[in-house]
């Protein structure tokens, strides 16, 4: 098979059109593009941008709250955990199913039926009668959730090779500011000590803002593919393609492993923060703010000229090797107030993983495949948000609350040893 070779980061005064206006435009300090430089010259995607915020807060308004709302429905420590394993589950069968039809149809259709789904599956969640039913509404909305391979595979569209990065970390950024946002209100609209129903406000909130998403693509997202009549590429040729690739592949595990990390700790935080320090809903949500405030300023300002000074493949590795210090430095911590900042440490490592592996990924694949392989991409990381939370929730069951920690930890230092091949399998391929 032939491998597409990663094309080097170029200085983007040497390009031409709205980056070559960066480096004269009286937007600039120094020839640095200034954020609203850059906001300006990603202006095709600034639909995309809030579509994806406006449903990132919408779901972030459940991530911390889960935990408790699982309890109130008698769920003990495993059964909260099968609830993120459930929803990764969905997303594992549909990552490289949209990934592929919008390759096919284009991805605007598939945007639409995953987004429009998800306000059945809320309102459904705030109604569910027990935790079984807990459990097969999440599998349901993790399908409808399955699209982010899709989100990716837009910016790649309405990208050049050299910027995918840095709009990669712009939409990662909406992601983040969603779980600015989302986990405060949803801390503050829940009240645990009403039961189940406690929890609706936020669930019908979320379902309201899944609405508010569908009608932004439905009026305002443009299509970025021309549709074809090709048959999509099935998932196991995507497979071997990806087993065969020297980058691909290592991608691919380094994704497996830092998502266990990051759905475990999403999973037990909450059970971590309870046993430890006694912290509820309201508490834990302030941490996920704190969380989304430092991932969001990484990706929005600095994750860009990281890039361009260094490239994608050794952001990775510093990114990887921070987030597991991150886990490291919290099982060692016993100070209260220190739980923040060291969540603030690995978020600065977190926020620059996403965007580096879609970016390395989109560029060592061909157009026509990219929607399928950033699919598998997110798929892998769907399998791992099965895995993560069940082994952190086993874990934290039989070795007490900083099991999951040491976990997280050992999982993101396998990742950047794999990403450190990456880059020099990249430094070899471009001398060649």
């Amino acid at each position: 098979m032939s491998v597409t070779k990663p094309q080097p980061p170029r200085p983007e005064p040497s390009i031409s059109g709205p980056d070559a206006e960066t480096a004269t435009s009286p937007d600039t300090k120094g020839g640095k593009p200034t954020l609203r430089r850059a906001i300006m010259d990603n202006g095709a995607l600034s639909v995309m941008f809030a579509v994806v915020f406006i449903n990132l807060v919408g779901f972030g308004l459940l991530v911390p709250l889960m935990p408790f709302f699982a309890q109130t429905l008698n769920a003990g420590p495993w059964q909260v955990t099968l609830m993120f394993a459930a929803y990764s589950l969905g997303q594992f069968f549909a990552e490289p199913l949209w990934g592929s039809l919008s390759d096919k149809w284009g991805r605007k259709p598939v945007l639409l039926i995953t987004t429009a789904s998800n306000i059945l599956f809320y309102v459904l969640l705030a109604f569910a009668p027990n935790v079984w039913w807990a459990i097969a509404i999440r599998f349901l909305n993790g399908i409808g959730s399955g699209n982010v391979s899709c989100i990716q595979s837009y910016v790649s569209d309405m990208s050049e090779p050299h910027q995918r990065a840095g709009r990669m970390s712009l939409i990662g950024a909406a992601f983040s500011l969603g779980f600015v946002i989302g986990p405060v209100m949803g801390g503050f609209l829940a009240h645990e000590e009403a039961g189940a129903a406690g929890f609706r406000l936020p669930l019908f909130l979320a379902a309201g803002l899944s609405a508010v998403a569908t009608l932004g693509i439905l009026f305002y997202v443009r299509e970025s593919r021309v549709r074809t009549h090709a048959a999509p590429q099935n998932f196991r040729a995507t497979f071997a393609e990806a087993r065969r690739h020297p980058i691909i592949s290592r991608l691919i595990l380094s994704t497996l492993f830092y998502m266990a990390a990051l759905a475990g700790l999403e999973a037990t935080f909450g059970l971590w923060a309870k046993a430890r320090y006694d912290w509820g809903p309201r508490e834990v949500s302030l941490v996920f703010l704190f969380i989304g405030v430092t991932a969001a300023l990484m990706q929005m300002v600095f994750t860009r000229p990281l890039v361009r000074r260094y490239g994608e493949a050794r952001i990775l590795v510093l990114g990887l090797t921070v987030f597991g210090l991150g886990f490291f430095l919290q099982g060692i911590n016993q100070v209260p107030w220190l739980v923040t900042p060291l969540v603030m440490v690995a978020a600065l490592g977190q926020a620059v993983i996403f965007a580096s592996i879609s970016a390395i990924i989109s560029k060592s694949t061909a157009t026509d495949r990219q929607g399928a392989m950033l699919g598998l991409n997110q798929s892998t990381g769907a399998i791992a948000r099965i895995a993560g939370p069940v082994v952190a929730g086993f874990l934290f069951s039989q070795l007490g609350a900083d099991g999951p920690l040491w976990f997280c930890a050992l999982m993101c230092f396998t990742a950047a040893l794999l990403a450190l091949r990456v880059s020099q399998v990249e430094r070899r391929l471009n001398a060649g």
